[in-house]
């Protein structure tokens, strides 16, 4: 069964379909000026749904998520007859529709895009709610726009081609979104994590659905990320430090990144012992890094550039207990002081 949730936007509004299928990607799209953007492994798995479109593939690994990429796109749109009218879908996974929004949404100041989100982590959270964006000198998403995408398809069937180390990733977004805002969903995928694990799709299916919804609601309430849309960063600022120190995965360095806030959130008071323990031990059972080896120093820096940085302090999410969290608008300082004194656990 097919589930739509909407996102209000402040100038468009975006349709999430959660269960529908890329067989179904014709009815959604005008009947000419369509163009793809793709990548090799999902072109060779998918490609009969869009071969009536002249489409471009994307390398694989952030190192192809970057300008130079979007402005090969252009030229190629430009080549092919693209012009304002024109249809950018993305199939694919989270760097492919961030780099397909970017696309889009500055080719001719602004032409409409659409998704169909090839993985879990992408499902969840990459391709809902309308950052599109690329990464400048390995640091990410600091080059993007708020925009968003008329659909994003959400098979639940492109999820069974995953590689084991995708899909689990795509599990860290999902237990973020619990930990903002529904402590109820934690305790199910704590509960059904051997579910989750097999890929079952009623489990999966639930999750997915509970995890746009909760982002859907935060998005429509703030857009641009003034306010509450900030807590969807749980777990990115160091996150990001340690994606780009160690190569590691996105899902795998935001787990790293959630224990790191938990352990946070427990210096100040908003979290206890035993939720930060359970949310290690979560993590540990879908197969999830709490920690890695690395220059602990060097990640440090690179999280002093985080784009959530505001002159001397940064906004960062902590959480108070299972279910909720808070922005906290930390100085360079207590931070250096916080990371130096918990530097042995990390």
């Amino acid at each position: 069964m097919m589930v739509e949730v909407k996102v209000k936007g402040t100038d468009a509004e975006s349709s999430i379909l959660i269960g529908e299928t890329i067989a179904n990607i014709g009815k959604y799209l005008p009947s000419t000026g369509v163009y793809v953007l793709t990548d090799k492994k999902v072109e060779h798995l998918y490609g009969q749904h869009f071969a009536a479109y002249p489409s471009f593939t994307i390398g694989q690994g952030e190192e192809h998520k970057t300008l130079q990429t979007v402005e090969t796109i252009y030229r190629w749109l430009l080549e092919n007859n693209a012009d304002r009218s024109s249809f950018i879908l993305a199939v694919g996974g989270g760097l492919v529709c961030d780099v397909a929004g970017y696309v889009a949404s500055t080719f001719m100041r602004g032409i409409k895009f659409g998704f169909v989100s090839s993985t879990l982590l992408s499902q969840i959270d990459a391709s809902v709610g309308g950052k599109n964006g690329v990464n400048l000198d390995g640091f990410k998403n600091i080059i993007g726009t708020f925009n968003q995408p008329k659909f994003v398809i959400c098979d639940p069937n492109m999820l069974t081609t995953l590689d084991e180390r995708d899909y689990r990733s795509g599990l860290a977004e999902a237990v973020k979104h619990t930990l903002i805002a529904d402590a109820e969903m934690f305790s199910f995928i704590e509960e059904n994590s051997e579910k989750l694990l097999a890929r079952d799709a009623n489990t999966v299916s639930r999750v997915v659905e509970n995890s746009v919804n909760i982002k859907a609601r935060i998005v429509s309430m703030d857009e641009r990320e003034t306010g509450e849309r900030r807590k969807l960063n749980l777990g990115h600022t160091w996150g990001h430090a340690v994606e780009k120190t160690t190569q590691l995965p996105h899902g795998e360095s935001v787990s790293i990144g959630l224990a790191f806030a938990a352990k946070l959130s427990n210096r100040y008071g908003l979290m206890n012992e035993n939720e930060v323990q359970r949310l290690l031990n979560l993590l540990n059972k879908l197969g999830l890094p709490t920690s890695v080896s690395l220059d602990k120093q060097k990640a440090y820096s690179y999280m002093l550039k985080d784009k959530k940085k505001e002159m001397s302090s940064i906004h960062f999410i902590l959480m108070e207990g299972i279910g909720s969290a808070k922005v906290e608008l930390l100085s360079t300082k207590q931070l250096h002081d916080h990371f130096n004194e918990m530097e042995a656990s990390l």
